[in-house]
């Protein structure tokens, strides 16, 4: 049965969506082993765990990202349309999984879809940014090898640059970290 469960797989389980985040077995004794597996829900980010014999029959759910545009805010959600088809997709906070701050009017990105359901909004690793504003050099914290001084992006978002940082630089920010990774040059962009 385990053979069945790979890391990373959608499955559904009572009618939720569940992405496989951990599959362990546990022995004991002269018993067959229990295999524990560790579950995400895919809507809310709740994780379960549960052995594989509670989950049998494995119901393996087909899935596919396709692309969307992101259109616009409204209220706590965000307002996608399928690139292909042009119809329009409210994200919840869920979905959006913290990233609300990342997202441009325009910009195109993939989205999981399990059937008509969006379960995961793929967003880069890492985007480029450009420095609304920055703290004076006075204001820098840190020790005398790494100094970092406050900086405001053109999202709102706030990160920690290095003194060499000034406004209307563009820098490359991690999105699931949100810490300054580089300048982007004209080699680098």
């Amino acid at each position: 049965m385990n053979a069945d469960l790979k890391k990373n797989m959608l499955i559904r389980h009572h009618g939720h969506y569940y992405f496989v985040e951990n599959i362990t077995e546990r022995h004991s004794g002269q018993q067959r082993p229990a295999v524990h597996v560790t579950l995400r829900d895919a809507l809310d980010g709740r994780h379960i765990s549960r052995t594989a014999d509670e989950l049998a029959p494995i119901e393996e759910v087909p899935c596919q990202y396709r692309p969307m545009q992101y259109l616009y805010a409204k209220a706590d959600k965000r307002i996608f349309m399928d690139t292909q088809t042009f119809e329009e997709f409210e994200f919840g906070p869920n979905l959006l999984g913290g990233f609300e701050p990342f997202l441009k009017e325009g910009e195109e990105m993939r989205v999981l879809f399990a059937g008509d359901q969006p379960l995961l909004l793929d967003i880069p690793e890492n985007v480029i940014l450009t420095v609304a504003d920055t703290a004076a050099p006075s204001h820098a914290v840190g020790t005398a090898a790494n100094i970092l001084k406050e900086a405001r992006l053109e999202n709102g978002l706030e990160v920690r640059v290095p003194l060499f940082i000034k406004t209307g630089d563009q820098i490359r920010i991690n999105t699931r970290t949100r810490q300054y990774l580089g300048k982007v040059t004209a080699q680098t962009h």
